[in-house]
């Protein structure tokens, strides 16, 4: 069975992988024939190497197509009203954190996009609560995987005020934030530490360096790392912070707890349907560094307490293992 895959793969150059790299290989390994598209930097020339694809593929059985809520939300749209132009069954896979303020800013065009669709992909049931309430029924929940294999999970008995943050550097991720909770921890921790992995996205990695400047603070940014390197520096640390303004199922919190670093996170998004507040890890509100550095300094204090959330968090993980989650799209495209 022929599937093309439609997204941003651009992991050459700089990015960090997406799903159309991580799931477009775990299908072709679980015996699909996938064929990718696109790789070329230049949105508007990537957008026209997606077209080509379905042009060139229109035998495929299905069109899966990375969804985003933000500018490449247009890639979607236009993809797939062409595979519908074609009669070629599509299938959407929701990624974007935003996603339900797109469903009200641009009604029209999300009917003709996910209405249509032969199905819809939701790693999460916080899209797919939103999505029943525009009135798009066909949403089917298949989570965000990881091959927890790939992943050594290190037992903590107690931690330190290390702190790991994983993501792009773009003002709706935060970065800022992290530097508050390590300034405010460093005043009754001083050997507290941080750690920031990831590419520049917007002019934002920049920005967060010359923040940690003013404050006189010290800040290991180490630009973006395979998985298998910054997954290796998490042995050395003892928590994960995500700072997000808005998100949807983000795979680097997954990829913490399988790591066996509890989380701390804001509270946005899709992050409370995935993470349950001092059950397999810790909720904060939206820039609250304040609160995020309590949180961190009680799990100092009360390693028990931490061990256990922690503990939590391994079981919960199991569910997003490859292994689990494959039978899930072997179900939806056979």
């Amino acid at each position: 069975m022929k599937i093309l895959y439609l997204g941003n793969k651009l992991s050459q150059h700089g990015v960090n992988l997406t799903t159309i790299e991580t799931l477009g290989t775990n299908l072709t390994q679980a015996g699909f024939h996938v064929v990718s598209y696109s790789s070329i930097k230049n949105s508007f020339i990537r957008m026209l190497h997606m077209f080509y694809g379905i042009l060139k593929h229109k035998n495929a059985s299905y069109i899966l197509i990375d969804t985003y809520s933000t500018s490449a939300f247009w890639f979607a749209f236009f993809c797939s009203q062409l595979a519908r132009v074609l009669k070629i069954s599509y299938i959407p896979i929701l990624h974007g954190g935003n996603l339900p303020q797109r469903l009200l800013s641009h009604p029209k065009f999300c009917k003709l996009i996910f209405k249509n669709a032969y199905k819809n992909v939701s790693p999460s049931t916080y899209l797919k609560h939103h999505f029943d309430a525009f009135g798009v029924t066909n949403v089917i929940c298949i989570p965000n995987s990881v091959n927890l294999m790939d992943y050594h999970y290190l037992e903590r008995s107690n931690f330190s005020p290390k702190l790991l943050w994983v993501r792009a550097f773009s003002t709706i991720y935060n970065p800022k934030m992290a530097i508050d909770v390590l300034n405010l921890l460093q005043k009754k921790f001083p050997e507290a530490t941080l750690t920031m992995v990831g590419p520049d996205k917007d002019g934002s990695l920049l920005e967060t360096k010359n923040y940690a400047a003013t404050l006189n603070l010290t800040v290991n940014f180490t630009g973006k790392l395979s998985k298998s390197e910054w997954t290796a520096l998490a042995q050395a640390h003892d928590f994960f912070i995500n700072t997000t303004h808005f998100d949807n199922t983000p795979v680097s919190v997954i990829e913490a707890m399988a790591l066996g670093l509890p989380v701390f996170s804001t509270n946005v998004g899709g992050i409370p349907f995935l993470i349950s507040h001092q059950k397999n890890g810790f909720l904060v509100p939206d820039s609250d560094a304040n609160e995020m550095a309590k949180q961190i300094e009680n799990s100092i204090l009360f390693p028990v307490k931490t061990m256990e959330v922690v503990h939590n968090a391994k079981t919960f993980v199991g569910l997003f293992d490859w292994k689990v989650v494959k039978n899930e799209w072997m179900d939806i495209l056979r």
